[in-house]
């Protein structure tokens, strides 16, 4: 498959990163506070700046901006899932592929990402990060959902505490 990467110096992404096991999975809830502290880390040597990031189950959504003259977001995912992946215990099933080339069986080895092209861009993606766990049914309205810098933003007054009730049917976005 010949797919290319979007490599922008200083962009701002949108990224999907889904366990390679997803059904009835809560490996990432289940782990918050180690997948935080793997992101923590990775930020503070290779710094990037989170605009938006919700966490559920079994998949995560983030849109992060890349500092000014770097493209480098392969790295910092390699190292956000290495970290998470070396913090939990070794019992997930593991192809003979995995086991081959020493990978866990935790993460799919690919990951969506789509460059930011402008303000209304921006402004649906992390909308529909937020929107997220409404939208799988994790939750009824945002606010309930603890893993999301949405209440983070509603502190600075870029939503509402009541965004997002009911609003699942309006996106048209897949995971």
């Amino acid at each position: 498959m010949d797919y290319r990467r979007a490599w922008h110096k200083g962009g701002t992404y949108f990224f999907t990163v889904n366990c390679l096991e997803r059904k009835d999975n809560d490996c990432l809830v289940r782990n918050i506070g180690l997948l935080r502290a793997a992101i923590g880390k990775v930020k503070q040597s290779h710094p990037f700046h989170i605009h938006a990031w919700v966490v559920l189950p079994d998949h995560m959504h983030c849109v992060i901006e890349l500092p000014e003259g770097d493209a480098d977001f392969a790295t910092r995912w390699m190292l956000i899932k290495m970290l998470f992946s070396k913090g939990i215990p070794n019992s997930e099933r593991r192809s003979d592929t995995r086991i081959e080339r020493r990978e866990r069986g935790i993460w799919q080895r690919r990951y969506w990402e789509h460059l930011i092209k402008d303000e209304r861009d921006y402004q649906a993606h992390v909308d529909y990060v937020h929107i997220n766990p409404v939208k799988h049914g994790l939750v009824k309205v945002v606010k309930d959902w603890p893993y999301s810098t949405f209440h983070k933003l509603v502190e600075r007054g870029i939503y509402a505490q009541d965004w997002g009730g009911g609003m699942e049917g309006s996106l048209s976005y897949e995971d």
